[in-house]
């Protein structure tokens, strides 16, 4: 629970935080390989922008593919990823008072030369999504493979950003109506879990 600590402290000094082996090896293995098995299985459906009837599939904006993850269809893997992010919600809760009250995610996949372009997470008129989540799941990852996750940082008139490299393991949470971001293209496969903490 002490590295949760330190997202919780990084949450409310710089409204992102970076953590690296938020779960163990064996389960982002795990989940890398259900990634793909159901990738293999046509499961995947071309991400779009929007939602209800505002939702469109728009490739100059967005290239990625994604699969919704139900609490009700989950595995064994699944089940000890979410627990950690219900351990996380608890302790935001109790040391940030966010009133947080649900997780809702999917796996990401990013075929190479995929992007997403700048952008907010939350939807216009829903304030519910309050922090932005990207667990990593890929293998052995290394800078000239690209595929950061571009994190523009609110510093006024300054155009300042942070790039993560999408690390197996690295979660990255940030306040999802503060930090507008991006997914820049990758020269091979990139996979993540992809979520959010929600209000009522």
């Amino acid at each position: 629970m002490e590295s949760f600590g330190r997202v919780s402290e990084g949450i409310a000094a710089e409204g992102w935080q970076v953590l690296p082996d938020f779960i163990g090896r064996e389960t982002i293995a795990a989940l890398r390989d259900e990634c793909r098995q159901v990738a293999d299985a046509g499961m995947f459906r071309k991400a779009g922008i929007g939602r209800d009837a505002n939702h469109k599939i728009q490739q100059d904006t967005r290239s990625d593919e994604i699969l919704w993850l139900e609490a009700a269809q989950g595995n064994d893997v699944r089940g000890r990823c979410l627990s950690r992010f219900e351990q996380l919600r608890l302790v935001l809760n109790r040391e940030l008072q966010l009133g947080l009250f649900e997780f809702e995610c999917h796996f990401s996949r990013y075929a190479p030369g995929n992007f997403y372009r700048k952008h907010l997470d939350q939807f216009r008129g829903d304030g519910r999504r309050r922090l932005s989540c990207v667990l990593y799941l890929n293998e052995n990852w290394e800078r000239e493979d690209g595929g950061e996750l571009r994190l523009h940082l609110d510093t006024g008139t300054t155009e300042k950003f942070e790039d993560i490299l999408p690390v197996g393991g690295t979660l990255v949470i940030f306040l999802s109506a503060r930090f507008a971001h991006e997914v820049l293209p990758a020269k091979r496969e990139r996979l993540s879990l992809t979520g959010w903490f929600k209000t009522r």
